[in-house]
């Protein structure tokens, strides 16, 4: 950790409990964040208040040192998706497990990493902001040590990018992004395109052609088939650029992909580039892995293909109380969509507590939300009551974080030891 990194993190701990912060005990009013933590209260008995999120403190670990080892088991280098957290406090313990830099989608984004320290961020995204790229410049010219890459996928953008960039010190860099096929996100769609791009590139002074890159999880109707040809059409794409003499100069040429439902994918085509002229940088982008979850990615995760390598465990969860048992099929309890993730799936009933005691959620299910309420089914053999906790699983990461500013990290007795701050 480097000495502003740590400066600014300790920021972080020095922040005061207020009323900005759902599920936090009322008395707590006033404690920094450090002194909360170091009174280690516990998440059921120690005044939090329902709604509360919690993220599990070993599974996160977990989940950090299982891609740690993936990534170097692979050879490959990693740049976890810092939006799925926006948490600068889990961006360290990722790069202190190895990671290369993060992985950023937007400039706000990348002005958060800053201001926590990050010194390599991969920017997944085209950026043509004319007021974020002097931004950009700035924090390149001023800081020696900070490393930034970002996509391109039109000649039109090389150009905005150019006249906007006039004047610094230090050139941009950029990897050419390929499509992952027609009806895809981003991305040039065929090779000629991306020569074209490249060349637009070359003929500027203030970009400089690192790499290409590509999202295989935009392969239209994906499978194992179509996502290997995607990537092995980018790692040709890498071959033919290298050949043309596009990477003369550089120490390393990046060649980047992987989300979060085919990094298997990822390391058994990047395990097939051929040598180059210079090293390849093998990027893994990986972001929902940190907190894993209940629905969307644990159906979706490689582990699933690959159960030999490890596997991620879902961190989350969402406790609740029941304030309404209306009927013998029917409860409520006090978190809604301002609450819970439910872009993708709505959130799962795992447990219930009362009296201290934890037992499955039986017989219960949730089938509906409104913005401060989930619509709770229950059938015969649902033991519920008023004031009971209900712990949810979540589906979506991204959309789970984005919901709580500051985040509770419990072991598993309750003990509260952490506090995670959120960006968004």
């Amino acid at each position: 950790m480097t000495a502003d990194s740590a400066q600014s993190l300790a920021r972080l701990a020095a922040e005061r409990v207020d009323h900005r912060f759902k599920g936090l005990p009322p008395d707590a009013d006033g404690l920094t964040v450090a002194e909360l933590a170091g009174q280690r209260r516990n998440l059921f008995t120690g005044g939090f208040a329902t709604p509360v999120l919690a993220l599990s403190a070993e599974r996160l670990e977990h989940n950090l040192k299982l891609m740690e080892t993936y990534a170097a088991r692979h050879g490959l280098a990693f740049a976890p998706h810092g939006k799925t957290s926006m948490a600068p406090q889990l961006f360290q313990r990722q790069i202190e497990h190895g990671a290369w830099g993060i992985t950023l989608a937007v400039p706000h984004q990348v002005r958060v990493a800053r201001a926590f320290g990050t010194r390599r961020v991969f920017l997944a995204n085209e950026l043509v902001d004319a007021a974020a790229l002097r931004w950009i410049a700035a924090e390149l010219d001023a800081d020696p040590d900070f490393e930034l890459v970002c996509y391109v996928d039109s000649v039109r953008g090389v150009e905005l990018m150019d006249a906007a960039l006039r004047g610094a010190t230090r050139p941009v860099d950029v990897v050419v992004e390929l499509a992952a096929g027609e009806g895809a996100r981003t991305g040039v769609r065929t090779e000629a395109e991306c020569a074209a791009v490249a060349d637009a590139v070359a003929g500027t002074r203030t970009l400089r052609l690192v790499g290409v890159a590509g999202y295989e999880g935009e392969v239209p109707k994906a499978d194992t088939e179509r996502v290997t040809a995607s990537l092995r059409r980018l790692v040709a794409l890498a071959a033919d650029f290298d050949k043309a003499g596009r990477f003369t100069g550089l120490d390393e040429i990046i060649v980047s992909a992987g989300g979060s439902a085919w990094f298997d994918t990822v390391a058994e085509v990047f395990a097939e580039i051929p040598e180059l002229s210079v090293p390849v940088l093998k990027l893994l982008r990986s972001g929902a892995y940190v907190s894993h979850d209940d629905g969307h990615y644990r159906k979706l995760t490689p582990f699933n293909r690959v159960p030999e390598e490890g596997a991620l465990e879902p961190a989350f969860r969402l406790w609740t109380q029941v304030v309404s048992r209306p009927s013998a099929e029917q409860a409520f309890v006090n978190a809604g969509k301002r609450d819970a993730a439910y872009d993708l799936d709505l959130p799962f009933a795992q447990v219930i507590r009362r009296d201290g005691a934890e037992r499955p959620a039986t017989g219960v299910s949730v089938t509906a939300l409104s913005d401060q309420h989930a619509w709770l089914a229950t059938t015969p053999e649902a033991d519920l009551e008023v004031g009971d906790w209900v712990g949810l699983g979540l589906s979506h990461p991204c959309t789970s974080f984005d919901k709580w500013q500051l985040i509770p990290v419990a072991e598993a007795d309750g003990t509260v030891v952490d506090y995670v701050r959120t960006f968004f």
